[in-house]
């Protein structure tokens, strides 16, 4: 019997332990074995350039409410309990997992070895079941590729089953569609979607916990890049406020665009070993890595095509969150491995829907504290199952939906961090200008790009001599001038043409922060709560 054979034997019998007892099991496929398979299933179609494109179903994006956490002597008294982590307990996890292996032990499967974390010594080792084969390309993309397949030690294991749905009434879950992390046995399920962000945001979610509570690892939901002049610099933000495009520049090494750690020895890691863009308007000429990432290898998500099989970019038939995943070799200027040092730079993204937040400010370290504790942006339409339209949110440490551990937590790791390196902070607007959404327009990204570069570079500091206009609403330090940028594009009251208008709505958000930050003022010093807006007047 041959080396593969038996090695084979080894992952079905491994499976076996699971409850898994598939006929067909195939494992660690190449993309182009798996292209091959899903074109023969008719389970997607070629672009004109030869990328594979596939349709995620009823979910193009992720399901929140449907995420569960089982509630054991692990995770009881840990986790943050509520509506962003919901307990389920062992015996309804276990009636749910029973059905979901005998649904999967019927089909045929995909099996992939996989790692998480760029950093050796803190590497987590993953088995990707997979019903869909295009859910095993993004697997293959996103994950770091194990080069040592002999080895059968798995620290987690992520079964996704999008055509198996749960039965609300008797498995006591919200919806037919679901993802459960049990920390105890080491295992996610999800069923009844076929939206492949789930998995990648599953073993975010136990990164998120593992790495404080066991190693004072601070996980963060952060892109991060790399230039010899400029450091480390770190883009934080939630989905749809530029992670992907602002990190990936072609003067400066990618780090990853998603998801990193920072440790003890201030050095950032990347979890993944890929890219997961939006790709909606996408062009060579804003985004030329991105554009020229999507290649035979990448997976496109949700796209409308036209009648060449080309790409058609601009449209939103299908969702606004049409997405590619890609492997980060894709992108030419990367960091090898994925680890950046110390950072010189903190942004944070948030994309302001009604367009009153100034598109680019300094932050003190009190503000940075506030700002980053609040986490706000406008949760973009397509990100989520039922968002149509950008509404506010303010998410905990820019992460909240993968954070089990209270907000708090990542805080004071944060905060403690940034004091020891001494960064610098920045509060960045990608949203709106010149009114709300619906009114004004979104934020150039050239003009991002100038005040971002101007920033890390210092000559922002420069040319404003310290002397920022303080803003009498946020209170924050926003330029009055910086190259190769309009000066009235600095000031969003100024693209309003609207004093009255704009205040009115730049005081309605300002009420928001307030009442959303009560809930941590018990945790927060005066310092902090200093970091504020105003009161509306």
């Amino acid at each position: 019997m041959s080396v593969k054979k038996n090695y084979l034997n080894a992952i079905k019998s491994s499976l076996i332990n699971f409850g898994i007892d598939s006929k067909k099991i195939n494992y660690n496929l190449t993309n182009e074995e798996l292209y091959s398979i899903c074109l023969k299933k008719n389970l997607g179609c070629l672009t004109n350039n030869n990328v594979l494109a596939v349709n995620t179903g009823k979910f193009t994006g992720r399901s929140p409410k449907d995420r569960y956490i089982v509630k054991d002597e692990i995770t009881e008294n840990k986790v943050w309990w509520g509506d962003i982590n919901t307990p389920i307990s062992e015996e309804n996890f276990q009636n749910i997992y029973k059905k979901l292996v005998s649904y999967i032990s019927d089909k045929e499967i995909y099996v992939r070895d996989c790692n998480a974390c760029a950093s050796e010594k803190n590497i987590l080792k993953i088995r990707t079941i997979c019903e869909y084969p295009w859910s095993d390309i993004f697997c293959n993309n996103m994950f770091i590729r194990n080069t040592n397949e002999k080895k059968l030690d798995i620290d987690w294991t992520v079964i996704s089953a999008p055509g198996f749905h749960a039965d609300p009434k008797k498995d006591f879950v919200l919806n037919k569609n679901f993802s459960i992390i049990n920390f105890s046995k080491k295992i996610i399920i999800i069923g009844g979607t076929g939206y492949t962000g789930e998995i990648k945001k599953g073993i975010f979610s136990v990164l998120n916990f593992i790495l404080p509570v066991e190693k004072s690892i601070l996980p963060m939901h952060c892109s991060a890049n790399f230039s010899k002049s400029l450091g480390t610099t770190i883009f934080f933000g939630l989905s749809g406020t530029g992670k992907t495009t602002l990190s990936t520049d072609s003067n400066k090494k990618l780090i990853g665009d998603d998801e990193h750690g920072w440790d003890s020895d201030d050095n950032i890691f990347n979890f993944e070993g890929g890219c997961y863009a939006k790709v909606l308007n996408l062009s060579s000429q804003s985004e030329p890595e991105i554009f020229e990432a999507v290649k035979p290898g990448a997976l496109l998500e949700n796209v409308t095509l036209n009648k060449d099989n080309s790409v058609d970019y601009t449209s939103k038939k299908i969702t606004q969150n049409s997405r590619v995943s890609y492997p980060i070799d894709h992108i030419k200027n990367i960091m090898k491995p994925s680890i950046g040092n110390n950072p010189k730079n903190i942004l944070f993204l948030t994309a302001d829907a009604f367009g009153v937040l100034p598109p680019i400010s300094k932050l003190n370290p009190n503000q940075a504290a506030y700002h980053f504790i609040s986490g706000y942006t406008s949760k973009l339409a397509g990100t989520e199952d039922g968002i149509d339209e950008p509404i506010p949110s303010f998410s905990a440490c820019f992460g909240a939906p993968f954070m089990p551990l209270h907000p708090t937590v990542y805080a004071d790791m944060l905060i403690e961090k940034m004091n020891k390196s001494k960064v610098n902070v920045w509060l960045v607007n990608t949203g709106w200008t010149g009114g709300p959404y619906g009114v004004g327009k979104r934020m150039e990204l050239k003009y991002t790009r100038a005040m971002i570069n101007a920033a890390l570079s210092g000559e922002l500091d420069e040319v404003n001599k310290d002397n920022y206009h303080i803003h009498s609403v946020f209170n924050l330090m926003q330029p009055r001038t910086c190259p190769n940028v309009p000066d009235n594009v600095l000031s969003p009251r100024k693209t309003w043409n609207n004093d009255l208008k704009y205040y009115k709505k730049a005081y309605m958000l300002s009420r928001a922060f307030i009442k959303n930050f009560k809930k941590f003022s018990d945790y927060a010093s005066d310092q902090i709560l200093t970091g504020g807006p105003r009161e509306s007047k």
